[in-house]
């Protein structure tokens, strides 16, 4: 009889994630109802599916680079009553990331913005697609390094072989020139191949300031809004009016 050690190096002689731990109950069960073989055999290849499902699922969340994990449970759409939460849920089905659609969510800081871009990029990987999360700060910064630097050219890689691009706080800091440049070359790369999520404070009448130059602004915005919806969020922050303080009366 083999040992739980030699099984479990069969197993992953043949890539399976499950172990031999994990056979065991199932062993003993089958021992007792005597079932068929083959119906053994679907109930372990059935279970070593699921584990195979789990770890890409959990190998796609941790690519995303989600700053922080969120739902649309957890939105307070009475709070942000701007949005339609039916209109936000029929997001769920990924139809716009198939039709590579893009979305916009603007408004003032606090509102939701990147609550709703998290808790809608987290539900797309958990439906298979590959996501991936970065503050235009940290796309800007790539940018600037990417000749030399190993880890900025992985990130921008990983962006272009995305389903999900989610760039957030576009119009926090001013860019350069250059890097407006580059930020239309890479919005040119997605155009119609990749579905992209942008939350802004700043309206699109103001991103000419963002990018510094007017024209590279309409054609960045000329290919980001041909299929497209926008989200405008309004009112005060939540953070702000949920605030928590060690003062007491």
């Amino acid at each position: 009889m083999r040992t739980g050690r030699q099984l479990d190096d069969l197993l992953q002689q043949c890539h399976f994630h499950l172990r031999s731990e994990q056979l065991a109950p199932m062993a003993n069960e089958a021992a007792a109802a005597e079932p068929p073989y083959l119906a053994f055999l679907e109930q372990v290849l059935r279970c070593e599916i699921d584990a195979r499902e789990e770890k890409a699922m959990e190998s796609r969340l941790r690519q995303a680079g989600f700053p922080y994990m969120r739902t649309l449970e957890d939105f307070d759409f009475a709070f942000q009553a701007a949005i339609s939460k039916r209109h936000i849920q029929q997001l769920t089905t990924m139809q716009w990331i198939d039709d590579a659609f893009n979305l916009f969510f603007l408004g003032p800081p606090g509102t939701g913005k990147t609550h709703l871009s998290v808790a809608i990029g987290s539900a797309a990987v958990d439906k298979g697609y590959k996501v991936r999360f970065i503050s235009m700060d940290q796309l800007v910064s790539a940018f600037r390094t990417e000749s030399t630097e190993p880890k900025a050219q992985r990130i921008l890689r990983a962006i272009r072989k995305a389903d999900l691009v989610i760039i957030d706080e576009l119009g926090f800091l001013p860019i350069t020139r250059t890097e407006a440049n580059q930020f239309f070359q890479l919005v040119n790369d997605l155009y119609q191949q990749t579905s992209v999520i942008i939350t802004s404070n700043k309206s699109f009448e103001e991103w000419p300031e963002v990018f510094g130059d007017s024209v590279i602004t309409t054609a960045i915005l000329d290919r980001l809004v041909h299929h497209s919806e926008l989200f405008s969020l309004s009112g005060d922050s939540y953070r702000m009016t949920h605030r928590k303080t060690f003062l007491t009366a």
